[in-house]
């Protein structure tokens, strides 16, 4: 299964420089937030292909993207994948996506029933990264302790994550926390899932 992943900046390759074919062949997009709904709708409709959505901090749209799913505090089953969304950062100022640690550890809470029920999580997506995966001190880009609890509860496949910018400085595409493969999905990343325990990059994306 081929997945991209897009967060926080339109990409040029994508959007500014398209050209005809360059969205195809994909079997599933997920945003990791902060991305405009024309854009998302501009992803869905060329690619022609389901695209998952969590909300970033400045996500207040006026509309929610047509053609789109939100699975902002849900768990769904797609393609044969369990997936679990969790949008937002961590409360820096008033907002409608903006968590306390204990607001974000009650939403994911409310989740654990239905990730049980399916078997557990085969990829974690969320908007801002976990405590000390990726994230800063200040707390505009703190990560939330309890995704790493969720990452030690579920041991999904992959954590895929937005909110830190690969400009802000050294921070890694792709990193691994006790087995659990983390993508930073700013702006876009393409990979493959060949089967449950194997993954590669896709080349040139």
């Amino acid at each position: 299964m081929k997945i991209l992943v897009v967060s926080d900046v339109k990409s040029k390759l994508l959007y500014d420089f398209y050209r005809p074919g360059i969205l195809k062949g994909y079997d599933l997009i997920i945003s990791c937030g902060d991305l405009s709904a024309d854009y998302l709708e501009f992803l869905v409709t060329l690619a022609g292909c389901p695209l998952l959505y969590v909300h970033g901090n400045h996500d207040d749209y006026p509309r929610e993207p047509e053609g789109c799913t939100c699975i902002d505090g849900k768990v769904v089953e797609i393609n044969g994948l369990r997936i679990m969304g969790l949008g937002g950062c961590y409360r820096y100022r008033e907002g409608k996506y903006l968590y306390t640690e204990r607001a974000m550890r009650r939403r994911a809470g409310r989740l654990r029933h239905k990730a049980d029920k399916l078997g557990g999580v085969d990829i974690l997506v969320t908007h801002a990264p976990a405590r000390h995966i990726n994230d800063f001190e200040n707390l505009p880009h703190r990560g939330f302790e309890c995704f790493v609890d969720l990452l030690r509860r579920y041991h999904p496949q992959f954590f895929i994550h937005g909110h830190i910018h690969q400009t802000y400085g050294h921070v890694p595409r792709l990193s691994e926390f006790e087995g659990v493969t983390v993508i930073n999905a700013f702006e876009h990343y393409a990979f493959t899932i060949h089967n449950t325990t194997d993954m590669t990059e896709a080349a040139g994306q």
